[in-house]
């Protein structure tokens, strides 16, 4: 297995230690191995892995787990992975998304304002940050080729059964948080689906194994 490195910022890193996957169910960790498969196959072919994940808004599901996926990237120390996310329309990133990543220990800076906003969301202090707003999935910010599409909500698989350029498509949907915006429930509900997906990345990632020689080169 991949030797975690702790460069994180040490919320995030806190966050990470106290998940507990071993919550996650034999059906779902079903769901979860074809990304790990195509992981894996990358990681020993010594190929970069780009994953988008796409939701239908690119408003929420898919900027958690784009966010959460690089980060548990380099928590595993796993070299050229690249996350991105996208909607089958684009409309913005819903500010308690934004707000929820804060509270997990992301620095989270809003580089533009505007109907669609721009957001800077670092984890580590020399990581580049990841540039969050809503984009259709096919935006020139996103990968043409050789990605995995992950597919994060029920209406955007239904709506692209195939995805232009996708090596691979794979189905892994979330309930979505947004049943409870302007609610009590709604911080509560967020951090709890952010923590999911946390969850369950984390368990992706940590099946990662490389070889010696590709360690090594790292």
């Amino acid at each position: 297995m991949i030797t975690t490195q702790s460069t994180l910022f040490s919320e995030i890193e806190q966050v990470i230690e106290d998940l507990n996957p071993q919550i996650i169910e034999e059906d779902r960790k079903a769901v979860l191995q074809p990304l790990s498969e195509f992981i894996q196959s990358k990681v020993l072919n010594n190929q970069e892995i780009r994953i988008n994940f796409i939701c239908t808004h690119n408003s929420r599901r898919s900027h958690l787990s784009q966010v959460w996926a690089q980060t548990m990237a380099h928590y595993f120390n796993i070299k050229n992975v690249f996350c991105y996310s996208g909607g089958t329309e684009a409309t913005a990133l819903f500010p308690m998304v934004a707000e929820t990543l804060r509270n997990s220990g992301f620095q989270v800076n809003t580089i533009s304002k505007n109907e669609n906003p721009v957001y800077s969301i670092k984890y580590a202090n020399n990581q580049h940050p990841i540039i969050g707003f809503s984009k259709k999935l096919d935006d020139d910010f996103n990968p043409k080729s050789a990605f995995a599409a992950i597919m994060t909500c029920d209406s955007a698989n239904e709506a692209c059964p195939f995805v232009p350029g996708a090596e691979k498509r794979i189905p892994i949907t979330f309930e979505d948080p947004k049943a409870f915006d302007n609610t009590p429930q709604q911080a509560e509900k967020y951090h709890e689906r952010s923590l999911q997906i946390a969850t369950e990345l984390f368990y992706v990632f940590s099946q990662i194994k490389v070889s010696k020689m590709a360690s090594k080169n790292n």
